[in-house]
């Protein structure tokens, strides 16, 4: 069965959406038109209706507008959803206690790993992903743990988009990168600097 030609203003309505991140998590109108190459008349609709649906909300003083809480909701039903998750989680907090340090469960999603459970270790210095975060997945612990047990082929392909929006691994090799998976396999846990 064939794909069916996307909406375009479902499209462009999740464009909007996506061009909120990490970095800037609040935006202009004019930011956001100018992201997605948009006329601003066309966006202001748009996000007229996405913040009726509490997708979006604006700051009335500032003009900023941010992701709407709508989505803690459905991301909760994802979570609720997601037995995984459940099953998961007193072997999680026993691996915390037993070893003392921060404990996390993710999934593959494309090129990123997703965090769907994070147990945070009591030490004073700590680095711990936030649940829901999306990370490239060689660029992690979680994520080397994953590639290292999956095909070549599908591992270069995933590595090629990490490296591609990481200006900081440019210089990496793509054949180090691999052999650093082949050690993780063998010692049976992953290591991420930084």
């Amino acid at each position: 069965m064939a794909l069916s030609q996307p909406v375009r203003s479902v499209d462009r309505a999740l464009d909007i959406l996506l061009c909120f991140t990490r970095e800037e998590s609040a935006r202009s109108l004019t930011q956001i038109a100018e992201t997605i190459h948009m006329s601003k008349t066309t966006v202001h609709r748009l996000l007229a209706t996405l913040e009726n649906k509490r997708f979006i909300t604006r700051d009335n003083s500032t003009g900023l507008y941010r992701l709407g809480l709508r989505f803690i909701e459905m991301a909760s039903l994802v979570l609720q959803d997601t037995e995984l998750h459940r099953w998961a989680k007193p072997y999680l907090e026993r691996l915390a206690k037993e070893y003392g340090e921060t404990v996390d469960l993710s999934i593959l999603d494309g090129t990123h790993v997703i965090y769907l459970e994070v147990i945070e270790s009591q030490q004073r210095v700590k680095l711990a992903a936030a649940v829901g975060q999306r990370l490239p997945a060689y660029f992690t612990a979680s994520g080397k743990a994953l590639l290292a047990f999956m095909p070549d082929d599908v591992v270069r392909k995933i590595i090629a988009g990490n490296l591609a929006e990481s200006a900081n691994h440019a210089q990496d090799s793509v054949q180090q990168m691999l052999e650093d998976l082949r050690i993780t396999a063998e010692r049976g846990y992953a290591i991420s600097e930084q």
